[in-house]
């Protein structure tokens, strides 16, 4: 099968949905050796882009990931104005929507930081190199410090 985020890029551009794609597929897209299945994307808070998201992804069955069977959940338009982070997992595999990210902030504080890329055959924004690396320095978790230092080692090539 392939990763998730080969169909879900995709159908995000499609459905005019505002976002930028940080986490592991920003790595890979910057040269990151890494193996990634899910999607992580900072998308824009606005009312219509959150209509856009909730009309795009719900054909897809999103329900939050790790979340006890049989557990109430409904993805539509109030409970993601209501709520800002979601980890998700939907028909096409994983996706992660985050509203606001630690050390980034939220999509207006990230686009400025963000590069127009094509991938799978549509264009869209993915977070520039020196702020991910910035993001996955304040998650702090473990797998984000093996990935920075791939990632300021392709930060001094790309500087040289």
């Amino acid at each position: 099968m392939k990763a998730s985020y080969q169909k879900l890029i995709p159908i995000l551009v499609k459905g005019n949905v505002k976002f930028i794609i940080i986490g592991g597929v920003a790595a890979v897209v910057h040269g990151a050796a890494r193996a990634t299945f899910d999607l992580d994307v900072v998308y824009s808070r606005d009312p219509d882009n959150i209509i856009h998201l909730v009309e795009t992804l719900a054909p897809y069955s999103p329900y939050l990931r790790d979340a006890p069977d049989g557990l109430p959940f409904i993805f539509d338009q109030k409970t993601v104005q209501s709520g800002l982070n979601f980890t998700l997992t939907t028909q096409l595999g994983n996706l992660d929507l985050l509203g606001e990210v630690v050390g980034g902030g939220t999509y207006h504080d990230l686009r400025p930081y963000s590069e127009e890329i094509e991938v799978f055959g549509v264009k869209c924004y993915c977070l520039g190199l020196e702020p991910l690396i910035s993001i996955k320095r304040a998650a702090g978790r473990p797998k984000d410090f093996e990935v920075i230092a791939e990632l300021e080692t392709i930060l001094e090539e790309k500087n040289k």
